[in-house]
């Protein structure tokens, strides 16, 4: 079977994640890596067993390998905006770690420099791509609940105390140099997992109808803000034009949970893990409650990578689900931007 070529650029904790995702795929291959760390490029090539000839230690020569066919930046926030341009003038597709840019201008800024081509851009948001995801989506459709009302979605652990979800390693105090809580380097809750809720909540709403990003309302702001202002916990209130609302939490500090609740007119969607469905399992509750266990593979990435590999080969510009456009990227940049800013 024919394979779709990779290549990373920045090779940190959240990569180390993603790289596992390639086990096991018959249409993907991970062939090029760069960094600017060389002890972590030496640590990746020899982990990963990948060919000297696609190890680089500047991003622009393996963006300049004419076999990369797309290339997964997860680079920090703050230069998202700067590698989506030089992997796109490239000609190379680009998947960008969320959240795709520092706010919605820089996003607009990359519609707008290629609105007359064909660009093949999306973020990575692997639970969207997950099983359990297109399961709730199906239940929706199928009106197993009920004309949609609400719903609420929690994203929240106490980095401080324990091991992060992700794997990344402890951190022991808010140290401003760290990615997580450096305003410059796209610190902050809201940007760095308040993305997930608010995408899962414009996902959801879309299925009632369309959505026009400029009649979304924004409600109760709640932050807790530090002295280098970023902040550790923030909640909100999202309210579409079709009436339905959302709420979301997310927390640094706080064990808020996983968990997302959809509430219809007919009964309830719970999802016990969100974010990485380890358990994935769904309940859904009405007169009497239904559990629906989901089997999942080994690395939740691997659903995201097989899906846009699919699309290049089938030479699609998005896959059919979850589907999401530029116009979508720029939509909830807006809503985190107002959230940031108390809009």
């Amino acid at each position: 079977m024919e394979k779709v070529n990779w290549g990373i650029i920045g090779l940190g904790a959240i990569a180390s994640q993603f790289v596992k995702g390639f086990d096991g795929l018959s249409n993907s291959k991970l062939l090029g890596i760069a960094s600017q760390n060389q002890d972590r490029l030496s640590k990746f090539k020899q982990d990963l067993d990948i060919n000297t000839e696609y190890c680089f230690n500047n991003y622009q020569a393996l963006l300049e390998h004419k076999k990369i066919d797309i290339v997964y930046i997860a680079l920090p926030t703050s230069l998202h905006h700067e590698w989506i341009i030089k992997c796109l003038d490239a000609g190379k597709k680009v998947l960008v770690e969320k959240p795709a840019t520092m706010n919605a201008i820089e996003i607009k800024e990359i519609k707008k420099k290629y609105k007359n081509k064909k660009i093949f851009i999306h973020e990575a948001l692997m639970y969207m791509y997950h099983p359990q995801i297109l399961k709730v989506i199906e239940l929706i459709k199928q009106d197993e609940i009920g004309q949609l009302i609400s719903m609420e979605s929690n994203f929240g652990m106490n980095i401080l105390t324990k091991k992060n979800i992700f794997g990344f390693k402890k951190i022991k105090k808010l140290n401003t140099k760290h990615r997580i809580f450096n305003k410059e380097l796209g610190g902050g809750v809201i940007l760095d997992i308040g993305c997930y809720p608010v995408t899962l909540s414009t996902l959801i709403a879309s299925q009632i109808s369309n959505i026009d990003y400029d009649k979304v309302e924004i409600k109760n702001i709640q932050k807790d803000i530090k002295s280098n202002e970023v902040e550790i916990n923030a909640s909100m209130d999202i309210i579409f034009e079709n009436n339905f609302k959302s709420n979301i939490r997310a927390s640094f500090t706080k064990k808020l949970g996983n968990k997302t609740s959809i509430i219809g007119k007919k009964g309830e969607i719970v999802i016990e893990d969100t974010w990485l469905a380890n358990p994935s399992i769904i309940t859904v509750k009405k007169d009497q409650d239904e559990i629906i266990n989901i089997s999942s593979a080994a690395n939740i990435y691997s659903y995201e990578i097989d899906t846009l590999s699919q699309c290049i080969l089938d030479n699609k510009m998005k896959p059919d689900f979850p589907g999401l456009t530029i116009d979508d990227i720029i939509g909830n940049m807006e809503i985190m931007d107002r959230w940031k800013n108390n809009l």
